[in-house]
């Protein structure tokens, strides 16, 4: 009699902690996948492409646009 602590026991007492193991780190791969594509949206866009966001959206006049513009070419 081993009392359920010989042969088999301490090996299937093993898998579920693999198992959490394996689960954390895909939610951790997911959720760091997930911040990346939120922070790199803005990256990417020229200073030139900004002032013509600002402009459509009304945040600046016309001839502040055309100033800004002169500025960065």
């Amino acid at each position: 009699m081993m009392g359920g602590f010989g042969g088999h026991g301490w090996g299937m007492g093993w898998w579920w902690i693999i198992g959490i193991v394996i689960v954390v780190a895909v939610v951790w791969m997911v959720v760091k996948g997930l911040n990346q594509n939120s922070t790199n949206q803005g990256i990417g866009k020229s200073a030139l492409d900004i002032l013509k966001e600002r402009y459509a959206r009304g945040e600046i006049d016309k001839q502040e646009f055309e100033e800004r513009k002169r500025d960065l070419t």
